[in-house]
């Protein structure tokens, strides 16, 4: 009786979230955003294919649109890496390692990729849009790029590296540490893939930039797609940081500090910034909606069966 009057209080306040949502979004816009994910679960089944770990399309998107939820609830989107990371490790028992590495890897091709865009953003702003400082911090952020992606591929650094390691075993954590990077490292003979992934990753980091930019026209502020492509990844950098949950009042605020260098009254930046929560919030509900019916299934199966994708 209890549990049955707690599935119909989440399906209530699921149902009234809904509707809110709907009310407050363009449904459309939101569906082709989700679309994205499909791409993004193919994306990662390559990187898993890449390290001999086998898995269905389908459930990997599936696992998207978990971590999705999860991230809404977890600090940061980090968070719903580490559910994927979790959820993938009990159907691959044994290839933690490389499971995490894919996962990790696709967080650091996105930031990377991001930061491409800001490039090319911060260009096509240049002379035409003030946004202060912002600019150098997004430089220091390409810097930090670029000196990761040596520490992480390159083979000379091996050696630096190694001094660490005693002090990794104080503390614990050598043993994790080394299968991550060994994963990631490992990924430097797969070059053509690498490019393929990373293209794939640049074409849906546009995208999702642009989802910015759509979100503060549909309040009213008229400025171009340039200066997002500034704004958008220091936005996903921050949002990285768990600052609060679900990073309410920073987003809102970041907005409100940006667009207000580009004279963007408070108000509107403020309506910007809430509005796309409302989309990425909307990005939840599948996730949401498959733990839901899964929970009320007995929950889903953890393992692949005889190794063979479900």
């Amino acid at each position: 009786m209890r549990r049955a009057i707690r599935i119909g209080a989440t399906l209530v306040v699921t149902g009234l979230c809904t509707a809110y949502l709907v009310w407050k979004i363009d449904v459309g816009r939101t569906a082709h955003i989700l679309a994205n994910a499909r791409p993004m679960g193919w994306r990662w089944q390559q990187l898993l294919r890449a390290k001999g770990i086998e898995d269905s399309l389908n459930w990997l998107v599936r696992a998207y649109f978990v971590a999705y939820t999860a991230g809404q609830v977890l600090p940061t989107s980090v968070g719903g890496d580490a559910a994927r990371i979790y959820e993938t490790t009990r159907r691959h028992p044994g290839r933690g390692g490389p499971i995490a590495a894919s996962v990790l890897l696709e967080r650091a091709l996105g930031g990377a990729a991001t930061l491409f865009l800001a490039a090319i953003g911060f260009a096509l702003a240049l002379g035409h849009y003030d946004v202060g400082a912002y600019l150098w911090v997004e430089l220091a952020f390409v810097v930090a790029t670029v000196a990761l992606g040596v520490v992480l591929f390159s083979r000379r650094i091996r050696r630096p590296l190694a001094w660490f390691v005693p002090l990794l075993r104080r503390l614990r954590v050598e043993r994790p540490l080394r299968a991550v990077y060994e994963g990631l490292h490992s990924y430097r003979e797969n070059g053509r893939l690498l490019l393929g992934v990373s293209t794939l990753t640049v074409l849906t980091q546009t995208i999702r930039v642009l989802s910015i930019w759509l979100a503060a026209k549909a309040v009213g502020v008229d400025l171009s797609p340039r200066p997002y492509y500034v704004m958008g990844p220091l936005l996903f950098l921050v949002m990285l940081v768990p600052f609060t949950v679900n990073g309410l009042a920073v987003r809102e605020s970041f907005f409100v500090n940006f667009l207000g260098n580009l004279h963007v009254g408070a108000d509107a930046a403020f309506a910007a910034g809430f509005l796309f929560f409302l989309v990425t919030l909307a990005l939840s509900l599948p996730g949401a909606v498959i733990l839901a019916w899964e929970g009320l299934r007995g929950g889903a199966r953890a393992r692949v069966p005889d190794g063979r994708p479900t």
